[in-house]
């Protein structure tokens, strides 16, 4: 018996095909935002063509906008053998299932040989530098697509959200969806572990995405969050701790 789950209106441009086949993207508002940095650089850089949204009356009521153009926050976008898709807001766990069964109806509708879903993981939160990337393939062609590239692979462990039920559903239905898991920054939108996750798809796809402009903004955004740490007022022990251990900890200031 096939299971058959709830998903969202993808509605498309007047006059467009979804066929676009090759390899298919995806990437949503979660640790770092690490997913939505990348799939927006990629957009960017490959100049995609917006071929749709996706929609739900439960959806919030917003336009996001980006160089005076509002826009729906999930949004699908095709190039020569490429489809990305991203959500540009954060959603309620809840719909994660809705969400993942709509990415696997795009990526039906389109003709996609792969999918590849950029995620992130936190990392120590005083942890400015951290460069890990960790991926998950769903069948065997993705297992081995990994150990070729020499990509570090989860042995054992928990994915949970949106790439979590995507990456079951590989399991279950033989799809060749990839994770890309990249150790992400809590405080902050992590833009080098975006661009550690862009890397890997060059390698995996040979689609070259030039990262020089991200990188400079990444070296920004890190020595910024290094001078609030920095310049931050450690906290003082209480009256009755005589540790100093406490006070040379240097994770205090």
């Amino acid at each position: 018996m096939k299971q058959q789950f709830g998903t969202y209106d993808l509605v498309l441009r007047s006059g467009v095909d979804p066929t676009t086949n090759g390899v298919a993207i995806c990437g949503f508002t979660t640790a770092g935002m690490v997913g939505v940095i990348a799939t927006s650089h990629i957009i960017e850089s490959l100049n995609l063509t917006q071929l749709g949204t996706v929609m739900d009356e439960n959806f919030p009521a917003v336009a996001l906008i980006q160089n005076e153009v509002p826009r729906h926050p999930v949004r699908v976008y095709q190039g020569d053998g490429i489809g990305v898709f991203t959500a540009e807001i954060q959603f309620d766990k809840e719909q994660d299932i809705a969400f993942g069964s709509t990415v696997l109806e795009w990526f039906r509708a389109g003709g996609f040989d792969q999918l590849v879903i950029i995620d992130g993981i936190l990392k120590p939160e005083k942890q400015i530098q951290g460069e890990g990337l960790f991926a998950v393939g769903a069948n065997e062609v993705a297992r081995d697509r990994l150990k070729s590239l020499d990509l570090q692979t989860i042995q054992r462990g928990v994915v949970s959200g949106i790439t979590g039920f995507l990456l079951s559903e590989g399991d279950r239905l033989n799809l060749d969806i990839t994770a890309l898991l990249s150790e992400a920054s809590p405080m902050y939108p992590d833009v080098r572990a975006a661009a550690v996750a862009i890397e890997a798809i060059t390698e995996m796809t040979g689609k070259e995405i030039p990262l020089s402009k991200m990188l400079e903004n990444a070296r920004s955004i890190e020595q910024s969050v290094q001078e609030i740490i920095e310049s931050a007022t450690p906290l003082l022990p209480s009256p009755e701790d005589d540790n100093d251990d406490v006070i040379n900890d240097p994770s205090f200031g």
